[in-house]
């Protein structure tokens, strides 16, 4: 039997929205500089909800991107995958004419979906009359698969296209199919990421109602503070992000920018609880465990790791735990950070930007700062180099992106220079 041979995947293309930046570049400048996307929410009165802040966009104006037609048609979460995918593929310099387009694909992720939309149709129609009326877009605007259809329409893109939901990791799990179908020789190149859209009336009262959302609504700026002793839940964000993903080969000879490779990748299950990690970390060192292996490189050699640092009591210590495990003495060599200190946690989005945040460093040479950690968790070895309040300048090769989520699905993305 031939022997497969695995073919070499890297990054072209990046685009974003987010809570700091709605463009990759306004994004890592806000990162470098520790911005907090921290704000009293604007978009419903909170004044009878627990937690009153979140990260949501700034300056984000849909008439920009869509005209009114089409912002008939399209749930936040939907626009927000469309921006971020048109800015990663104009970074890549694709030329589609050019291209074998049933060999070019489309995987997103999200975990929610088109939240908003679900949740003003089922008020219009409670609230409506005797008489329900739906708009014809109600089931189109609130499927989570919408939005890879849509930027398939777009550049007419008849590969691989679906979605993939796996909660917080879903827009992961999205670049690691992306990943897998490109080594499988099925795409050339593959437009993937994810997008969230659920800082909603029900996203919070719904996050809140699990004790999952910080509540320090006094001092709302320093309130994402992972890995700190006085963090009490995580910040809500909302936006996107995407990247180009291409067989280095079909990169190479389009003379295309390559930001990094995608050396490996790892996933796993936690099979412990619906929403709490396992408290070991296990599912979490399967997952990094495979990432190093599929990577064929050994612990020492990884500089950095940008963790799922959500700001939770229970989810940041299991992760620590887990990186300890895998890691050993090698763990005081690498720099740890969180980014969702700044820009909150984007659900299914969050993995996406986090990438991207992954992939920057090994260009850069700076790592971004786990902002607002003002005191340690007592659980954590102080040892441990968590890049506190200011970004550090230093040389990357290897970068390491962990996404989990609820129902203890576990993902760790390889990135190398």
């Amino acid at each position: 039997m031939e022997e497969l041979i695995k073919k070499k995947v890297v990054v072209t293309g990046i685009g974003s929205i987010t809570p700091i930046g709605n463009t990759v570049e306004e994004y890592w400048r806000s990162l470098v500089l520790g911005k907090n996307g921290c704000a009293p929410i604007t978009y419903f009165d909170t004044k009878k909800y627990k937690t009153k802040f979140a990260c949501e966009l700034k300056n984000y104006d849909s008439s920009v991107f869509f005209n009114k037609k089409e912002r008939r048609k399209l749930d936040p979460c939907a626009q927000y995958g469309i921006v971020a995918s048109e800015e990663a593929i104009k970074n890549s310099g694709i030329n589609f004419s050019k291209e074998k387009r049933e060999r070019i694909g489309v995987i997103w992720g999200s975990g929610i979906g088109g939240l908003l939309n679900l949740e003003e149709s089922i008020s219009d129609y409670v609230y409506g009359g005797k008489y329900p009326k739906f708009s014809p877009f109600f089931i189109p605007k609130m499927l989570i698969d919408i939005t890879a259809g849509l930027i398939s329409m777009n550049y007419g893109l008849h590969g691989p296209n679906y979605a993939t939901v796996s909660s917080c990791a879903s827009s992961s799990n999205a670049i690691v199919d992306a990943y897998h179908l490109i080594c499988l020789g099925k795409a050339d190149i593959i437009v993937t990421g994810g997008s969230e859209a659920a800082i909603t009336q029900s996203g919070i009262g719904g996050f809140n109602a699990l004790h999952a959302l910080s509540t320090r609504n006094e001092d709302y700026k320093t309130a994402s503070r992972p890995f700190d002793e006085n963090r009490d839940g995580f910040v809500l964000g909302e936006g996107a992000g995407c990247l180009i993903l291409e067989e280095y080969q079909h990169a190479q000879e389009r003379g295309a920018n390559i930001y990094a490779e995608i050396g490996g990748v790892g996933l796993s299950g936690d099979a412990y609880h619906m929403t709490a990690p396992h408290p070991e970390g296990i599912g979490v060192i399967f997952a990094m465990k495979s990432a190093i292996q599929d990577a064929g490189i050994q612990c020492k050699e990884v500089d950095h790791i940008n963790s799922h640092g959500t700001s939770t009591r229970l989810g940041d210590i299991a992760e620590i735990k887990a990186i300890q495990e895998v890691f050993h003495e090698n763990i005081h060599n690498i720099n740890i950070n969180s980014t969702k200190s700044m820009t909150g946690h984007l659900l299914g989005a969050a993995g996406a930007i986090e990438a991207i945040a992954s992939i920057l460093p090994l260009t850069k040479g700076i790592i971004p700062p786990t902002i607002n950690l003002f005191h340690i968790d007592k659980n954590i070895d102080p040892k441990i180099n968590l890049t506190p309040n200011q970004a550090i300048k230093r040389e990357v090769k290897i970068s390491i992106c962990n996404t989990f989520g609820f129902g203890g699905h576990n993902v760790c993305i390889l990135f190398k220079k």
